[in-house]
């Protein structure tokens, strides 16, 4: 096998995050599932617009988010995803080259715009995502770069790209040409209303052996399983992936790895904003496994890097990364 050329290819979400504070009583007027993500219209994207106050926009994507954690490790990354030609997709293109990471896939002409995501930050830091997928929707297989995912030692995919017909067909190709190529799969399940809409998509592409590493919170852990019990969840999946990633917010994180499993605790910090948090926990997890870290040595680089991402705004991190995990982890 031929030396990769990346460490992490990531297919996902091109979007642009737009992300305003504001209180629980807005929650409420607009009807929004607090803590949670919404797929939302044209109609709908306008009308929450124009009710948030003053806004910040970053690019995002939970995979890209992946890939900026990871880049700024020190990883080399590539994304594949799909943007429009208008203002946004020019903004996202040029933030996710200006952290290193490589990006070519062609924009889309004509409508739908690029997407975004609404972001209403509350008091007590729940992010409430209403997101407009907009282009991103109509990522063609004809985007998939085969010879880059061939020279990736790890395929990372985005649940959340796995709803529309189009991008779930490219990223099925992608599987296929990761696996011919000897390399890993590691897909994130990115909330439990992606596994309501296709968790027997999930559950297949494990039976059959696609997946080499899952990453799922607790919520999702019980609605891919139907276990409440965490340690049932655990044990239904534990011997049908390689390895096992699952966060549990303030209760840390665990993985298991055929006969081993390691655990840590959340690392202690203010929480500002909780945007992006499982992104980079994969970012950390990630960066010790292609570097051929132990398990918890792998799973405390996630945890610090989600704790440096929640002590502020936005999915991207401000601290360095670099720094931090060599401060930390000596």
């Amino acid at each position: 096998m031929t030396q990769p050329r990346y460490d992490v290819i990531a297919i996902g979400n091109a979007i642009v995050d737009v992300m305003a504070p504001c209180d629980d009583t807005l929650i409420d007027e607009l009807g929004l599932n607090k803590g949670g993500m919404t797929l939302v219209d044209t109609e709908r994207a306008n009308e929450l617009y124009d009710a948030m106050g003053p806004a910040r926009e970053i690019s995002g994507g939970s995979a890209a988010n992946t890939l900026a954690g990871l880049s700024a490790m020190g990883a080399q990354c590539a994304f594949i995803g799909q943007v429009a030609k208008d203002q946004l997709g020019e903004v996202f293109a040029h933030d996710i080259h200006a952290v290193g990471i490589d990006f070519d896939t062609p924009a889309r002409a004509g409508d739908p715009p690029t997407a975004r995501c609404l972001i209403f930050v509350t008091p007590d830091a729940q992010r409430t995502m209403n997101t407009f997928l907009g282009a991103s929707q109509f990522l063609p297989a004809a985007a998939i770069d085969e010879e880059a995912i061939g020279g990736a030692r790890v395929l990372y995919l985005e649940g959340y790209l796995w709803d529309p017909e189009e991008p779930r067909a490219a990223m099925r190709r992608a599987i296929e040409t990761a696996r011919a190529a000897g390399r890993e799969v590691a897909f994130t399940l990115s909330d439990a209303f992606v596994i309501s809409r296709h968790g027997d998509d999930f559950r297949q592409l494990i039976d059959e052996g696609l997946i080499d590493i899952l990453f799922a919170n607790h919520v999702e852990l019980a609605a891919l399983t139907g276990e409440d019990d965490f340690e049932d969840g655990i044990a239904a999946l534990r011997d049908k992936v390689p390895v096992l990633v699952v966060t549990r917010s303030e209760k840390g994180a665990v993985a298991v790895s055929g006969g081993e499993r390691a655990e840590v605790a959340a690392e202690p910090t203010e929480v500002v904003d909780t945007t992006g948090a499982g992104d980079l926990f994969a970012a950390g997890f990630l960066y010790g496994h292609v570097n051929g870290e132990p398990l918890e040595r792998s799973l405390r680089r996630g945890a610090i890097a989600a704790a440096e991402i929640i002590s502020h705004y936005g999915a991207r991190s401000e601290a360095n990364l670099a720094a931090l995990m060599a401060e930390k982890l000596g």
